[in-house]
């Protein structure tokens, strides 16, 4: 395996996610920017010019053509997803992905399987599950150190500017707290606990007809639980509980992204720091950068399995509110 190979990039999308990104690839010693794509050439030029990438282009097909490049990043609206990926997938480009992956499990499973015949890498982007202070908590739950989890509570709530023909309220783009933010404490219950026994749902839809705020309850047959809640619509803790049998830890507000956790024995509450010098979006790249030298086509952290349950609980909690897309 040469470690030392640096990995050319592409960036499919120029919004703010793409920003990010873009910002924490430049931390990477072995990732390259190589390449972005915009609908609109100038938006690409400028994206581009700002993270010293060589190549802009104003279409994304010309992006997922483009030889040099190993992995593309896509980083468009929900709705376009699958086709984005599909058809960088049918270019020979390995994929990472944003979440959620697509909308439905039937657009998922056909991006894996396509990923599969052509035995080229692809995962979801949930950069959460990468972040050290993430990664932190998972191992303490698995060591059993203060025993079996009994529940988790986690929120996403914040109060978005509405407008009608932006991505979060207009239905056309995927808008709604469910795919947005809701997709994180479902994640956070699902790596934690396990895909549930039973899912039960209700939202609050606005006059766009998506979900402003959405409120899940998962229930386990091992007793455990899930309590969960999401909005666009105003603004919450936007943290994570997790109640075990000899000690409650809290991910701290903002939990989906580099945060602190909090530890509570016997009355007694200890912090603990995860300080990061980037957004956090470099850990998840360094992730597939090491699957691609290593010459995988499936993440070991991120696996299908793991997109497949989300999106699955995904799909039942839209049914359980009657929110359907066109």
């Amino acid at each position: 395996m040469n470690t030392n190979k640096t990995i050319k990039w592409g960036v499919l999308g120029c919004g703010n996610i793409a920003h990010y990104f873009a910002q924490d690839l430049g931390s990477i010693p072995n990732a390259k920017l190589h390449a972005v794509a915009s609908r609109n050439l100038q938006k690409a030029k400028d994206f581009g010019e700002k993270y010293d990438s060589p190549q802009a282009y104003g279409s994304y097909e010309e992006l997922s053509k483009d030889n040099e490049i190993d992995v593309i990043y896509i980083a468009t609206p929900h709705v376009f997803h699958h086709e984005n990926t599909i058809m960088c997938l049918n270019n020979n480009k390995a994929v990472l992905c944003e979440k959620p992956f697509a909308m439905n499990i039937s657009q998922v499973e056909e991006m894996i399987s396509i990923a599969k015949e052509k035995q080229i890498f692809l995962m979801e982007a949930l950069w959460t599950y990468f972040l050290p202070h993430y990664d932190h908590v998972l191992k303490l739950i698995g060591s059993k150190e203060f025993g079996n989890v009994k529940t988790v509570t986690a929120d996403f709530g914040f109060a978005a500017t509405f407008n009608p023909d932006g991505r979060l309220f207009n239905k056309k783009l995927g808008g709604g707290s469910l795919l947005d933010v809701g997709i994180y404490p479902l994640f956070a219950a699902l790596s934690i606990l396990g895909y549930p026994d039973k899912i039960e749902a209700n939202a609050t839809f606005g006059k766009t007809g998506v979900d402003e705020t959405c409120t899940m309850k998962l229930e386990y047959n091992n007793g455990t639980s899930a309590s969960l809640f999401s909005a666009i619509s105003k603004d919450t803790n936007t943290e994570a509980i997790i109640e075990f049998e000899k000690a409650t830890i809290k991910i701290n507000t903002q939990f989906h992204k580099p945060s602190s956790i909090t530890i509570l024995k016997n009355g007694v509450s200890e912090s603990f720091e995860f300080p990061v010098t980037t957004n956090g979006y470099n850990y998840e790249a360094i992730h597939v950068q090491n699957m691609l030298l290593q010459n995988r086509t499936e993440s070991t952290i991120m696996t299908f399995d793991k997109s497949l349950q989300l999106i699955k609980m995904l799909d039942t909690v839209r049914e359980k509110i009657g929110l359907q897309y066109s």
